[in-house]
């Protein structure tokens, strides 16, 4: 198995990748990820977050630049603080998808990720901590006209592997579905909207290969982009689906698994 020798562009994950189970990041994870961008690669934060979720993780690291986020939907410039391209799911479609859901799913709740915010049905009861400001409830996530950058779904009594078994099918061709943890959780995005789709257009107008990609991630949303990337490793923590298909590994998020494999692409930091 070969390994890509120094990427031009390093495209990682946050939860459960670049961050500790605490959602920090180390002294050694942050030094290797400006070893990188020293050596002239560009770091590429991947991820089912929204913007705002990555500007304090951005903050951590003092890497900015261009982020992908809420898995492909949105292109986010860091530092600017701005939206350069978004891909939402079409109203209608979306309607359909709910509809799907509802019956595959009774009692599912359901949430629409707008980019800047999040629009909550009663049913909708998950709640993310440092995210509650930008929670708010609605009558039905259809009503506001607001873009639907992501419509998530929730259910208590499932998990995610269940939930998506119960309506992949169903939804076929009207979405994209995936999921970014073992809760009962979806996201589900347009038609071909993946973190891999949007990180191939980032390469194109960057004039860089595929194989020139080094990506790291722990859950099914990263499976397309580490399938991509010229070597794309798998966290030691990832999903059982993510290690079935990913073969390169590295350690765990809690062992500094990113930083190992930048240490040896792009030599240890010193200091």
């Amino acid at each position: 198995m070969s390994i890509v020798i120094s990427p031009r562009i390093v495209a990682t994950d946050l939860d459960g990748t670049l961050l500790t189970s605490t959602g920090t990041i180390t002294p050694r994870t942050k030094k290797a990820l400006r070893s990188a961008r020293a050596a002239g690669a560009e770091i590429v934060f991947v991820t089912a977050r929204a913007p705002r979720g990555v500007r304090e993780i951005a903050e951590q690291t003092g890497i900015t630049g261009i982020a992908i986020c809420s898995n492909g939907a949105v292109t986010y410039d860091v530092a600017a603080d701005e939206i350069i391209d978004s891909s939402p799911l079409p109203p209608e479609a979306a309607r359909k998808v709910a509809a799907a859901l509802a019956e595959a799913i009774p009692g599912v709740g359901l949430a629409v990720e707008t980019g800047r915010n999040v629009l909550t049905e009663v049913a909708y009861t998950r709640r993310v901590s440092h995210d509650l400001a930008h929670y708010r409830e609605v009558s039905s996530v259809f009503d506001e006209n607001e873009p639907i950058v992501k419509l998530l779904a929730m259910s208590a009594a499932h998990t995610a592997d269940e939930m998506f078994t119960a309506v992949v099918a169903a939804v076929e061709g009207q979405a994209e579905v995936t999921y970014s943890s073992d809760e009962g959780l979806l996201e589900i995005s347009a038609p071909g909207v993946t973190k891999a789709g949007a990180l191939d257009r980032l390469c194109g107008e960057r004039g860089v290969g595929a194989g020139e990609v080094v990506a790291f991630g722990d859950m099914p949303n990263d499976l397309a982009v580490l399938a991509y990337a010229g070597a794309g490793y798998a966290m030691a923590n990832a999903h059982h689906l993510v290690l079935a298909a990913i073969e390169r590994r590295t350690l765990s998020n809690d062992e500094d698994g990113v930083a190992a494999v930048l240490e040896d692409l792009y030599g240890r930091p010193r200091g």
